[in-house]
């Protein structure tokens, strides 16, 4: 049910109301008796906000209704409440087609593997501590207020003001413009209007869907431009030149900034070398994960992990929030960009290396994958299983894994070289064409 972000999937086929009452219920039952509920900017989520709740007050939880706000600010709000749980009723970065669930403990960190799995279990054997007629939950409707924004104006300091263009995708981040703006800068907005069919631009943000953001950061001169998903959870960069900055590289410039030596820092097996490599200039270490916020996250609560996140733009800072939290990274980014210079100065300091990806059709991806596994052990030592199959060498590495909702194995080898990248690549990619024709004979 849950995926590496939550449950997620198309309304009225995999999330309906009918879910959102079990998981509100499963909650309830599980002994989270007070629990904050918010949503993001889908017009879906009024239903199922509605029945989540009414899940959790049939179980006798009580109901802290904060209404429509970006997820990290919903995850942060069990504190600001004494809650014992935050649940969101989002799809996050997905198309309006889609609605889900997301949820985060008292401490604002997202629900781990055994939170998840004992929610999962009720509501498959549809196992509900119903209560009594007087014993329903209260219902209450709390204002948030300007909390999130006051944290993030008291964690930041610009050295000097900046002109940023905020692209906030018709989603929730419009917090991001509005701390930016209270630290001095001269902010635009770009895509402002709260509309959760997403009409401006795809929800979330990339190369390709962020194009006119680039283009208007370059035309007029601005400084840096931010871009978020729907529920402001992630966020991405562009320079002052309307480049886009790949996830990889804020990844570098966001760890080597936090970390000192001796450090750590949390990133999926999926993440480049340049990241390592940043690293090692300031004497801290990588550790990966899982691919998923969620086990970056956890990684993030380890004594010395000092900073976590994903190039697909979830950024955690261990010391200040346990979710990822996009307006925050923002005014990160910010801050950096006005203490050590403009971000395409920065970025231009960070090592980029050769990388190629492909995605090979299967519809058996757990055989397929057991086979790769097989043959890469007998060929390889440095092998990391924890997410698929990802293979470590002198001069690169390369993953085989499967994707996650659909019926492919993504293979993504790099290395220092070209030619290195292209041998590792084929190598791969060999042996997965390799598995999936033994299986089809």
């Amino acid at each position: 049910m849950f995926g590496t972000s939550g449950v997620r999937g198309t309304v009225g086929e995999d999330v309906t109301a009918e879910l959102a009452v079990a998981i509100g219920r499963a909650l309830g039952s599980e002994g989270y008796d007070r629990v904050v509920v918010g949503r993001d900017a889908r017009e879906s989520g009024v239903v199922f906000e509605h029945a989540l709740a009414a899940g959790l007050l049939e179980c006798g939880a009580d109901v802290i209704r904060v209404g429509t706000h970006p997820t990290p600010t919903v995850a942060r709000a069990a504190e600001w409440f004494d809650a014992d749980a935050s649940a969101v009723v989002t799809a996050s970065h997905n198309p309006p087609t889609d609605n889900g669930v997301k949820l985060w403990t008292k401490s604002g960190r997202a629900f781990g593997t055994d939170r998840r799995t004992a929610i999962e279990r009720r509501v498959r054997e549809s196992d509900y501590e119903l209560a009594a007629w007087d014993g329903i939950g209260s219902e209450r409707h709390r204002d948030i207020g300007d909390r999130h924004r006051q944290a993030l104006r008291e964690s930041i300091d610009l050295e000097d003001s900046l002109s940023v263009l905020v692209d906030i995708g018709n989603g929730t981040g419009r917090l991001t413009a509005d701390v930016l703006a209270d630290l001095g800068c001269s902010v635009t907005t770009f895509n402002g209007q709260r509309d959760g069919r997403f009409p401006s631009r795809p929800s979330e943000p990339t190369a390709e869907t962020c194009h006119d953001l680039q283009t208007h950061v370059a035309l007029t001169g601005t400084d840096l431009g931010i871009a978020h998903d729907g529920d402001a959870d992630r966020m991405m960069a562009v320079d002052e030149y309307g480049t886009f900055v790949d996830g990889d590289t804020l990844l570098a410039l966001f760890g080597r900034e936090a970390a000192t030596e001796g450090d750590r820092i949390a990133v999926p097996v999926n993440t480049s070398l340049a990241v390592d490599d940043a690293l090692a200039m300031v004497g801290a270490d990588v550790v990966r994960t899982r691919v998923g916020d969620v086990f970056v996250a956890e990684k993030c609560a380890e004594p010395d992990v000092v900073f976590g996140g994903e190039p697909s733009g979830a950024w955690v800072w261990s010391d200040e929030t346990p979710c990822p939290d996009g307006p925050l990274a923002a005014c990160k980014l910010a801050e950096l960009v006005s203490k050590r210079g403009s971000l395409a100065t920065l970025v231009s300091e960070v090592d980029t290396y050769p990388l190629r990806r492909e995605s090979i059709e299967t519809d058996d991806k757990a055989s397929v994958l057991e086979r790769v596994e097989t043959v890469v052990r007998e060929r390889y030592d440095d092998i990391d299983d924890r997410d698929g199959v990802r293979v470590a060498t002198d001069s690169g590495w390369f993953l085989v894994r499967a994707s996650g909702t659909q019926p492919l194995v993504r293979v993504t080898a790099e290395a220092r070289t070209e030619s290195d990248a292209d041998d590792l690549f084929d190598e791969a990619v060999g042996v997965v064409e390799q598995a999936t024709q033994s299986l089809s004979v």
